[in-house]
């Protein structure tokens, strides 16, 4: 196709994917080999109390944090090996649809100048709120909860190098998914740009944007988090924070959107397996993520350019 800056595409695809894969390898080796140590004890018996708060038993703890620590399919692996009712299960469904791989989306995050901890911060209030919420106002869901396909358990690390090697072939390949996905989707960005088409799906936007009061250009980092979410559609972010003059709040109004409501598709049909009606779990989190950012955008009238050092050397993730 004529026209379309194929090099620039490639290129953007290559660095995107090398800025991300410095976050995602380390934070995924770090915890990898943590969940087997007594570390992830430590902190089953710290949330231990919290769990009856919320109405459920202290192993719910175990999901909870290894979904946190690592991803979805860690958490809902350790939910398929607890005898729950399905409310309990609907419940820790909820939250880690809130709050799940916490330090690499929010090292993502903090590419784009927005706080770790402000990014934190809402998605744990969000899931500990949805879950009290949860816990008073359903009646039902006594019954004991059936699972389907369940997968069956990866061998465990009998420790020392086995341990090691396993956590870095884990690393490695979380930061090899990452870049089967981002460096076509960077490259595909630079035909939409060529192409013009990304200027008509800014006007198709504007009606959803222009209650949050941000820019039509903002229409690309919201799609690319609600299809593949904030670790994946990464490479949007970045680089259209990168490249685009958004102000400070037109960027965290986008942002704490995508960290209550992103990766739409899969985030939902992965808790399939658990035996429940998925379709409340996705219009509660994405009606949430709309009424959060609506009231920040509301109450934040507006603010300065955001810092255009995003996806340097020189940020801490």
């Amino acid at each position: 196709m004529k026209g379309i800056q194929w090099g620039r595409g490639v290129h953007s695809g290559l660095i995107t994917s090398w800025e991300l894969g410095k976050v995602i390898f380390p934070v995924t080796l770090l915890v990898s080999i943590l969940q087997y140590t007594a570390v992830i004890d430590w902190f089953v018996r710290g949330l231990t109390p919290i769990m009856s708060w919320i109405g459920l038993p202290g192993e719910a703890a175990i999901p909870l944090v290894l979904g946190n620590l690592l991803n979805l399919y860690a958490g809902i692996g350790a939910i398929l090996s607890l005898d729950l009712t399905v409310k309990q299960v609907f419940i820790l469904a909820l939250m880690l649809s809130f709050s799940h791989n916490l330090l690499v989306e929010s090292a993502v995050c903090r590419r784009v100048g927005i706080s770790v901890f402000l990014v934190m911060g809402a998605r744990i209030s969000l899931a500990l709120l949805a879950a009290v919420l949860v816990q008073w106002t359903w009646k039902g869901g006594s019954e004991t909860a059936v699972y389907g396909l369940i997968p069956a358990s990866p061998s465990t690390p009998q420790g020392g190098w086995e341990t090691i090697w396993a956590a870095s072939e884990t690393a490695l390949m979380g930061v090899l998914q990452m870049a089967i996905v981002v460096f076509p989707l960077m490259i595909c960005i630079q035909i939409l740009k060529d192409l013009r088409w990304l200027d008509r799906f800014a006007d198709w936007m504007r009606p959803v944007l222009h209650p949050l009061r941000i820019d039509p250009r903002g229409s690309v980092i919201m799609a690319g988090g609600l299809l593949f979410g904030l670790a994946m559609g990464a490479g949007v972010i970045i680089e259209q924070a990168r490249e685009k003059r958004f102000t400070r709040r037109e960027m965290t109004v986008m942002v704490l959107f995508l960290a209550a409501c992103h990766a739409v598709v899969e985030d939902t049909i992965i808790f399939i397996p658990l035996g429940i009606n998925v379709l409340p779990l996705l219009l509660i989190r994405f009606g949430v993520a709309v009424l959060l950012t609506l009231l920040l955008a509301w109450f934040w009238p507006g603010s300065k350019p955001v810092d255009r050092r995003v996806a340097t050397e020189g940020d801490c993730a």
